[in-house]
């Protein structure tokens, strides 16, 4: 028998032994899990937040050290170069050689050389020529593939307009510079700098009459008035509607050239400290704001912002931007095409690379170069350095928008009266500047999760105490069960009810609502008070002993029918008739059917399981002998309940909200399917909000793989993560210091 109990003893402790490996190394996997994910959103957030970089990748001489470079350019692929010289000649260049293999001519018939030129659009250039005549020219990059498949570079120059000289309108009048707009439609705008400070405008459109017969018409007017300074920079926008004139005093003026009429003054600021001159300017990716470059090296960017009164405001010029500012006077100003990207260039020939919106300061090229450009998806910079090589840089740049200001601080975006936070990841045009703030997604997390707390905390623990002090066995028996089963309801079933079915009954009925919710307190109040004479009665205390809540349902339906039976009455007396119209047109509020009255509920019915399952097993495992002693000595069972259960339970009950706390916010179905996913900042119960979680379920299936997006939607679940980290660690510190003073139960 001995013997037998050494091997039963024996077993026992290697079953121990074994199932103590087994949790262990099931925890330890536990938390390799979790690191493990944590390592992983991080690692795909990190390169947000890398800076740019640059190389040379080619490096070899003009085929003609000694021609006039008067711009140059270079595909999106690294394979082609082109430079035009003051003859109007594009040469091109094999990268990968350094050697040219073909010259064209920009214009065929021209006799006469360069006198200036205007970069549009990385590739379309205004040429003005020597006779005072005007070309607008466009190089183009063509693939051909033979039979086998293999590529081939085919550079083009294409003449996308001409004007001929017309000196009978300038008068004796010299014309300076040259810029020209076509739009789809064909229209085109020839802007000329005169050298007595004033600007010829000539427009060109075609129209068509009945019979489908095209014809051309051509008006010109002049733009020499209230022109403070000499004229040093100026540009057109895309359009050709509005232009844009920087002096030599500081100031920055608009005109609006788009009336056959004549040109009118819509602006006149002075855009830089000191009046120091304009010696750059361009039109940022859009259209919508200008960025502009002084003689102090410093760089800004201008938008239009309504100012003004409430019934008559007006857009008018402002800073919203302040980029690097360079060592040196400013001398050329380039926009990229894809992005709000602005690459600057001073007469030191250094080279700045500043996203508008972030106002990054990304890159800083000093080869001392004499010319450069872009290319047109911004992954190149070829220039023209002292000793006449052309420099072709790589640019590694993917996420040039993103910086701690655009992600939890607020931005002034273009078209906004002020800076402010906003999310837009996402619109109907190319142009479109992204709005990437987190806090209105952390804000609408908190909204949601508060309000959801604020309805299930006190429906949960007050359950719990009168399931666990006041019922019957039999009645907690069944009820607990009941409940804990709702914690298995899938959360998209409890989305598509609120959303589909509680949405619309709570918008029609939301002014009896709002009433149901002023009367039941008054009406239990007051119950209670009635019912207090005979409630120790012996028949009630003998009928009525853990089954008082059912005198409660008479009371909240007379109340919910006594509510819906006011409302219509009183919509009509106080409100006009239309309780939702009153909202908006007296208090500003918008009634979206998608609230947060409805995330309340449906967040709520997501958390109360949780939360009361643990505040029953929390309050029911306090020894009898505590109450026992506490109703022994003369309290209540109210006293005792305040005094002595929750006190005692209160390390459990906090626990319980916190990891319904963490439900809530982490939950991704509910709100996804009834919040509106609006992100706005607004307490309002009566609109919705935009969750992290809902938004990471929004935004996942449109993001590129590895763009600025999808990184972004990365940090969001970083900042989930890190919230319930937080949390959940400060709430085991708290839940501890409670158990330390009131003791183990």
């Amino acid at each position: 028998m001995q013997k037998l109990d050494k091997q039963f003893i024996k077993k026992v402790r290697l079953q121990d032994r074994i199932a103590t490996r087994i949790i262990t190394l099931g925890g330890l996997l536990v938390i390799v899990s979790v690191i493990a994910i944590l390592v992983l959103i991080v690692r795909v957030t990190i390169p947000l937040f890398q800076s740019a970089r640059t190389n040379i990748v080619f490096q070899f001489p003009l085929s003609s050290p000694t021609e006039s470079v008067l711009a140059m350019g270079v595909d999106d692929y690294q394979e082609i170069a082109y430079t035009l010289n003051d003859r109007g000649i594009f040469t091109f260049y094999n990268l990968v050689k350094g050697t040219s293999f073909l010259s064209l001519a920009a214009g065929a018939d021209k006799k006469v050389p360069l006198q200036s030129i205007e970069l549009h659009k990385n590739n379309q250039y205004t040429l003005l020529w020597a006779d005072k005549s005007t070309s607008m020219t466009e190089v183009s990059f063509r693939f051909l593939f033979d039979k086998e498949g293999k590529r081939t570079v085919k550079p083009e120059i294409q003449t996308l307009a001409e004007f001929p000289p017309e000196p009978g309108k300038t008068g004796a009048a010299k014309v300076l510079h040259a810029a020209v707009r076509k739009t789809e439609d064909g229209r085109l705008t020839k802007v000329v700098l005169l050298d007595d400070n004033s600007f010829l405008v000539t427009q060109q459109v075609t129209k068509t009459d009945l019979f489908g017969n095209e014809k051309k018409e051509t008006f010109s007017f002049p733009v020499r008035h209230d022109i403070p300074g000499k004229i040093t920079a100026f540009t057109v926008d895309e359009k050709g509607d509005t232009l844009f004139i920087g002096t030599d005093y500081g100031s920055l003026l608009r005109w609006d050239v788009s009336q056959s009429d004549g040109a009118s003054l819509t602006d006149n600021v002075v855009a830089t400290s000191g009046s120091q001159a304009i010696t750059a300017l361009t039109m940022v990716f859009g259209d919508m704001s200008i960025a502009v470059g002084d003689a102090t090296g410093g760089l800004a960017t201008w938008s239009l912002v309504r100012s003004g009164d409430e019934t008559n405001k007006v857009r008018k010029l402002r800073k919203i931007h302040q980029l690097a500012t360079h060592t040196a006077a400013v001398a050329t100003l380039v926009a990229s095409r894809r992005t709000k990207m602005i690459v600057s260039f001073d007469v030191e020939g250094k080279v700045h690379y500043d996203h508008m919106t972030s106002e990054n300061h990304l890159i800083d090229i000093d080869h001392h170069l004499t010319n450069f450009a872009i290319s047109g998806s911004d992954n190149s910079l070829i220039g023209l350095d002292r000793d006449k090589n052309l420099v072709v840089w790589n640019i590694d740049d993917p996420h040039p928008e993103v910086s701690v200001k655009t992600l939890f601080g607020k931005v002034w975006y273009e078209g906004y009266d002020q800076p402010e936070y906003v999310w837009q990841s996402s619109s109907g045009n190319d142009d479109f500047e992204a709005k990437f703030s987190l806090v209105p997604l952390l804000f609408g997390t908190i909204k949601g999760t508060l309000y959801a707390m604020i309805f299930a905390i006190p429906l949960s623990i007050f359950g719990a105490v009168y399931t666990s002090q006041f019922t019957s066995y039999i009645f907690k028996k069944n009820i607990k069960p009941m409940i804990e089963i709702m914690a298995s309801v899938p959360s998209v079933v409890i989305g598509f009810l609120i959303a589909l079915w509680l949405g619309p009954i709570i918008e029609k009925y939301i002014l009896a609502f709002i009433f149901f919710c002023m009367l039941l307190p008054l009406v239990l109040v007051s119950m209670m008070m009635l019912m207090q004479p005979y409630y120790k009665t012996p028949t009630l205390q003998n009928r009525c002993n853990g089954y008082e809540f059912l005198l409660l349902v008479p009371v909240i339906l007379l109340t919910a029918a006594l509510a819906v039976w006011m409302a219509p009455g009183m919509e009509k007396m106080v409100f006009g008739g239309n309780f939702l119209q009153w909202l908006y047109s007296d208090l500003g509020v918008r009634y979206d059917q998608r609230n947060s009255i409805i995330i309340a509920f449906g967040l709520g019915i997501a958390v109360i399981p949780i939360i009361f399952s643990i505040t029953e097993d929390a309050i029911s495992n306090i020894p009898n002998s505590l109450t026992g002693a506490s109703l022994a000595l003369g309290a209540s069972r109210w006293q005792t309940i305040w005094r002595v259960v929750l006190p005692s339970a209160s390390p459990g009950i906090f626990a319980a909200i916190m990891i319904g706390f963490g439900r809530a916010v982490g939950e991704t179905m509910i709100v996804l399917m009834a919040t509106g996913n609006t992100p706005i900042m607004d307490w309002s119960l009566f609109n919705g909000m935009r969750t992290l979680s809902a938004n990471i379920a929004v935004e996942i299936p449109e993001a590129p793989f590895n763009g600025t997006l999808y990184r972004i939607l990365f940090l969001c679940a970083t900042l989930l993560f890190a919230l319930t980290f937080i949390l959940n660690t400060g709430a085991e510190v708290i839940r501890e210091r409670l158990r330390k003073k009131y003791g183990r139960y």
